[in-house]
């Protein structure tokens, strides 16, 4: 049995949980999610909790703790938000926004523009700094990484597209080797 399966969701004022069958939507005053039950699990709400059981003789315990963890998520994005943060780093790497799109200036010879799906805003702040939000975390997550592939982070200089916080780690040029073993 998982135990991360076992925790019992706490429900924030505002946030409201229905199931009708397998299917769970979750509405709060960022929107609105729905997610699919396995037949092999109940959820009891009881009051400000919610609770995801397994049903008797179900051994699926690697999917309780999935699916509890996802209704987490769904509670969380609904109630707060998600956002990943990312930086440009190099010369005249910028971002705007126009409406639900994002332009990306990263060095080619166009711009790259990417639209915002529902429920998700782009933000920037001083030209490089991308804020993706959104109530979905997965679909967060999956945007910020479509982002970051526009201009991966290069190994010799660092320039590209990374996450608020990531470690870039440089290696030594050819320069740096040749000189160091003569």
């Amino acid at each position: 049995m998982s135990r991360i399966g076992k925790t019992i969701i706490n429900i924030p004022t505002g946030v409201k949980i229905e199931q009708t069958g397998s299917l769970v939507k979750v509405v709060g005053p960022k929107g609105e999610l729905a997610l699919t039950i396995p037949s092999g699990f109940t959820i009891s709400i009881n009051g400000s909790q919610v609770e995801l059981k397994q049903k008797e003789n179900q051994n699926q315990g690697n999917l309780h703790g999935l699916h509890r963890s996802l209704l987490n998520n769904a509670v969380l994005g609904v109630n707060q938000g998600w956002e990943k943060k990312l930086k440009l780093v190099g010369v005249g790497y910028k971002a705007s926004t126009n409406g639900g799109e994002l332009t990306i200036n990263v060095g080619f010879t166009h711009p790259v523009i990417i639209k915002a799906p529902e429920h998700m805003t782009f933000t920037v702040t001083d030209n490089t700094l991308i804020t993706v939000s959104g109530i979905d975390k997965k679909q967060v997550g999956e945007i910020a990484a479509q982002i970051r592939d526009v201009k991966r982070p290069e190994p010799y200089k660092g320039k590209g597209i990374r996450y608020l916080g990531e470690l870039v780690r440089k290696k030594a040029g050819k320069a740096v080797k040749a000189a160091g073993t003569a």
